[in-house]
């Protein structure tokens, strides 16, 4: 059943839709999308997983600026809200337990009496048998003890851990196991790995269902991201007080150019590797292969909080985890020369530094300059924020994570967001070949 959310972000597009006198078969064809699909997202039966396909709708629409950007926030608060329900649903609802119910007199124990001794032999000497026609399980005194025993560490355990393990904030980093522990090259600037749970995923330490992540991701925020986060995706509460919850961050887009400016390193022979997928498929369609990304990754975070209370954002950090030489593999494009101009809040990141940092820079919405602007941001679950990160790299492998700090209420802590679990991963393009799909000969081309 659709969210009010999503019938708002679907009225809509069907609007859009409609205005622009094309049928659903063409526009879906230009969408690289089944006809069936497109009718769900007009419908409210379906959010899709990130934006990218809803601007080349509302492009191929003929939408003003003013609707493009309309349409963004609806697709943010569906999104949102689809998320919120699916992991509302996941949720186990607890058994109730039944109370097992002792007898009145306890049941004294004799000296040399045997615990194995079987129920037909009759009760103890000294014990009081339960009247009526009782089973038999329940005349077995030793026994039953033991099985109450055991019920109560059962009961008592289960909570616990629960408490535990959301309030664990220094967990070992287990789901990166596979991620080099130190930073190869950096020398005595190279920053520590700090001691904070892994992500979920978003939404790893995260608010978010991470499960694998899309286009869109799930930060391991979680997703995640957590974004997510989480896409994320962990939210750390580094202070208890009164009111306050961490934000949501989903990870938008990994390409917010998208299908424009972007390439994966493959260690494979062009004649082996397959035609790009459609825009949507590209990430997929590159792990499928062991791909790595190329160059740089720019990545579109979003961020809502959970309520009408205001959670202030203070900071986005970047956290190397490795940075060796870069991969001597050959680059794949998912496009030639375009894109457009940047979207608010947009930061560049140069993963070749030993600190990398998140720096503003000015951009462009909708034919309307952006002027830059930093940290702090403040959101509420209508007041959203959406961050574009240019992360480049040009002579360096590195792999990467970041951490968001907090604070709503009397609460604060800090959000991780990778890639569904793992740190994110960047390698150098320069000097590799580089590769282009040309469809009038179906094959790939360095040139």
């Amino acid at each position: 059943m659709a969210t009010p959310e999503a019938a708002e972000f679907a009225a809509l597009l069907k609007e859009l839709k409609d205005r622009s006198g094309r049928s659903y078969g063409v526009l879906a064809g230009r969408l690289h999308v089944s006809t069936s699909t497109l009718h769900r997202y007009c419908n409210g039966d379906a959010v899709p997983n990130e934006y990218a396909p809803v601007e080349r709708f509302a492009r191929l629409c003929a939408a003003t600026p003013d609707e493009l950007v309309e349409l963004h926030r609806r697709w943010i608060v569906a999104e949102a809200a689809r998320r919120r329900t699916k992991a509302e649903a996941a949720t186990p609802v607890p058994a109730p337990v039944s109370e097992a119910v002792a007898p009145s007199v306890p049941p004294a124990r004799a000296p040399a009496v045997d615990d194995e001794k079987d129920a037909d032999e009759g009760p103890e000497p000294g014990t009081v048998a339960a009247e009526g026609d009782s089973p038999r399980w329940f005349r077995s005194a030793p026994r039953m003890r033991v099985l109450l025993a055991a019920a109560a560490v059962v009961a008592l355990t289960v909570p616990t851990t629960l408490v535990v393990s959301s309030l664990n904030l220094s967990g070992s980093n287990s789901d990166l196991s596979d991620a080099p522990a130190e930073v190869d090259g950096a020398g005595g600037d190279a920053p520590e790995l700090p001691d904070v749970d892994a992500s979920k995923s978003a939404s790893p330490r995260a608010h978010k269902p991470s499960g694998p992540p899309s286009n869109s991701g799930t930060p391991s925020v979680s997703s995640s991201g957590g974004a997510a986060p989480s896409g994320g995706q962990g939210a750390g509460a580094r202070k208890q007080g009164s009111g306050g919850a961490a934000p949501d961050v989903t990870i938008s887009s990994y390409n917010w150019e998208a299908p424009c400016g972007q390439h994966y390193l493959l260690d494979q022979e062009p004649d082996a590797v397959p035609p790009p997928p459609a825009p949507q498929d590209t990430r997929g369609w590159a792990r499928a292969l062991g791909g790595v990304d190329g160059g740089d990754m720019l990545l579109e975070l979003t961020v809502q909080g959970r309520s009408g209370q205001a959670v202030v954002l203070h900071g986005l950090h970047v956290r190397v985890l490795s940075r060796k030489e870069p991969l001597a593999w050959s680059a794949y494009s998912m496009g030639e020369g375009c894109g457009g101009g940047i979207t608010p809040q947009s930061f560049d990141v140069d993963l070749d530094d030993n600190r990398p940092t998140l720096t503003p820079v000015a951009g462009e919405h909708a034919g309307t300059p952006v002027p830059l602007k930093d940290f702090p941001f403040r959101v509420t679950s209508t007041d959203v924020e959406v961050f574009d990160l240019d992360a480049h790299v040009e002579g360096h492998d590195v792999s990467w994570y970041l951490e968001l700090e907090w604070s709503s209420g009397g609460r604060d802590g800090t959000l991780r967001i990778d890639d569904g679990g793992k740190p994110f991963r960047t390698s150098s393009i320069k000097a590799r070949p580089q590769y282009f799909y040309v469809n009038d000969t179906a094959r790939w081309s360095d040139g």
